[in-house]
């Protein structure tokens, strides 16, 4: 291939991209440009869960191991 066959390939994969993006856009309902509208993130936080900064109860925790460090009673490898 020659460069400008390379940059004529080039071109129409931007021609394409461009074109799908346009089309997501339509989907989307949004304009080129335009910041996201704020249902959006709203529709995304009804399925996050807020996680307390509060400790644990370490009673749930009396018959596990210490991830990497081995079992309580016994020393790491």
């Amino acid at each position: 291939m020659s460069v400008q066959d390379d940059l004529a390939a080039v071109r129409r994969r931007l021609q394409d991209l461009e074109h799908t993006v346009e089309e997501l856009e339509r989907r989307v309902g949004g304009e080129p440009g335009a910041p996201p509208s704020s249902s959006s993130p709203k529709a995304r936080a009804e399925g996050l869960v807020t996680i307390p900064d509060t400790p644990y109860d370490s009673g749930l925790w009396t018959d596990t191991d210490d991830e990497g460090l081995g079992a309580r009673d016994r020393h790491a490898p």
